[in-house]
């Protein structure tokens, strides 16, 4: 089953440190050597929000900032393992490195297996 783990840093945490950046592309190194990583990338920061939104077939555009910005992930991976559980153990190994912060272990549909 494939899962998108998204990170964001909690409100007070300080930047990454390069001893932490270092742990970080450890741990990333051993899921993709391991065949579990497919993916992974974070936003550019400041990041500006761009929503779309689809009402009645007229696609808008929307450009931000919008208020609610600070809610936006950080990073996120796209990773293949076998069950939920495998996944919620990749991402709390990841969390503790990265630090403070909320995180998501999202299902991803996958057709393929339907």
């Amino acid at each position: 089953m494939k899962f998108l783990l998204t990170y964001q840093q909690g409100p007070r945490s300080a930047p990454p440190t390069p001893e932490n950046m270092a742990q970080i592309a450890a741990f990333t190194k051993k899921q993709h050597d391991a065949g579990v990583l497919i993916m992974t990338g974070g936003l550019v920061r400041p990041s500006r929000g761009i929503q779309l939104e689809c009402k009645q077939g007229e696609v808008m555009v929307v450009d931000g900032p919008f208020a609610e910005t600070k809610e936006l992930i950080d990073g996120f991976a796209l990773v293949e393992l076998p069950s939920q559980e495998a996944a919620i153990q990749v991402a709390r190994e990841f969390m503790k490195i990265a630090g403070d912060g909320t995180g998501e272990v999202l299902a991803v549909f996958d057709a393929s297996l339907q």
